[in-house]
């Protein structure tokens, strides 16, 4: 199966950049798992909105997915209690 590419916006890295190292090791690692796994088990898709979230931790990251270019794009990385506003 091909894998998909991993697109991060320069504001969801500021963000990710913010955090904690050891939480941050940690999401990248979760990131990195979309690129084989687009919608792993425990992800949700955001009502009203083509994106999909995935949780580790208090911290969630919110992505879109293309399926025709095979590709994940994040979107932004934040707490749960920042991350929808």
């Amino acid at each position: 199966m091909e894998e998909y590419k991993i697109a991060i916006k320069p504001s969801a890295l500021k963000e990710l950049d913010g955090t904690q190292k050891k939480i941050a090791q940690q999401i990248v690692k979760r990131i990195w798992g979309l690129s084989t796994n687009p919608r792993p088990i425990g992800c949700q898709k955001l009502s009203g909105q083509e994106r999909y979230r995935i949780r580790q931790g208090d911290y969630r990251v919110v992505y879109a997915i293309t399926d025709s270019t095979r590709t994940v794009e994040i979107v932004k990385i934040g707490h749960r209690r920042e991350v929808y506003l």
